[in-house]
């Protein structure tokens, strides 16, 4: 239950760091709300998974998740570069976050 848990607090830090684009620096009142829910969320969700998780996997897990799911928005949301380098450097996390997984 608690590997759910993390994988959700890292897809909630993917909606807040999306987010904090759409805030246009906490101007925005309904994205800013939004984005400041999904980071409550996210870090609550975080912190109950650590309860029984190792405090280092857990957290490389969930930055690893945010890292990721945030690039790959930036590519396919706001047009930013999908270079190869970029694109092996996500796969090189993805297994980062899978091998974190496997040993724990």
């Amino acid at each position: 239950m608690n590997w759910i848990l993390l994988i959700t607090a890292g897809l909630f830090e993917v909606v807040w760091a999306v987010g904090l684009k759409y805030t246009a620096g906490f101007t925005r009142l309904w994205p800013s709300l939004l984005t400041l829910a999904a980071m409550a969320i996210s870090v609550g969700l975080l912190s109950r998974a650590m309860t029984s998780l190792p405090v280092g996997t857990a957290y490389a897990i969930w930055v690893g998740i945010g890292a990721v799911g945030t690039a790959v928005c930036g590519i396919v949301l706001f047009g930013e570069a999908a270079s190869a380098g970029r694109l092996i450097s996500l796969a090189l996390i993805l297994c980062g976050i899978i091998g974190l997984k496997l040993a724990s």
